[in-house]
């Protein structure tokens, strides 16, 4: 009818993000952040180099107990049991020192060739926690998205298969820990500001 109101839906195509590039580094456990994605990570922070087209995932593991009194059938409390934050990724650079330090849990100063030019190393029966820093960035045209880890740590290794029509890779589930201040993530991004909504 000619009087009647129209909603305005708002969207914003700048506001929506895809992974079309990005990279990860790691450092020492306890290295301080990038203070911007759109700077370099200087050193001591070390590059992952290529990740495969899965890019990065960001998971949320949560569990929660809801409390239901007597009487009513809906829980009136949820309290939060579990919150674990994780990311996933597979690095092809499988021969760079980082990685090979990062998979094997072994020093880097450990995997330098020999004079003859070969690295040797063995995988101990008995691995110890090997927690270090990672800097996550996920990159779409001028939004940028960074993922500061201070503890963070592989706890699961995927099989690696060498095969003649496939890359090889690195399939990593990195867990992270919270640090002094009880964060485990922190997140320092370069996003479109929100538009304000339409008046009534």
């Amino acid at each position: 009818m000619s009087g009647d109101t129209m909603v305005n839906i708002v969207r914003a195509a700048d506001l929506t993000m895809v992974g079309a590039n990005g990279g990860g580094w790691v450092a020492p456990v306890g290295t301080a952040s990038p203070t911007s994605p759109l700077e370099q990570p200087a050193a001591p922070w070390q590059a992952l180099g290529a990740i495969s087209d899965d890019g990065l995932v960001n998971g949320w593991d949560e569990e929660s107990q809801q409390f239901t009194p007597w009487g009513l059938t809906s829980p009136f409390r949820t309290q939060i049991t579990q919150s674990v934050r994780t990311f996933g990724l597979t690095v092809w650079e499988t021969s760079r020192l980082p990685v090979m330090s990062l998979h094997y849990r072994i020093d880097e100063a450990d995997l330098e060739p020999d004079v003859g030019g070969l690295t040797k190393f063995a995988e101990t029966a008995s691995p110890v926690p090997d927690r270090r820093s990672f800097w996550f960035l996920v990159i779409d045209g001028d939004s940028y998205r960074g993922f500061y880890v201070p503890e963070g740590e592989i706890n699961e290794r995927s099989d690696v298969t060498y095969k003649q029509d496939e890359m090889s890779g690195f399939e990593w589930t990195i867990t992270t820990y919270p640090d002094a201040a009880g964060n485990t993530v922190y997140h320092v991004d370069k996003i479109p500001a929100t538009p304000s909504d339409p008046l009534s």
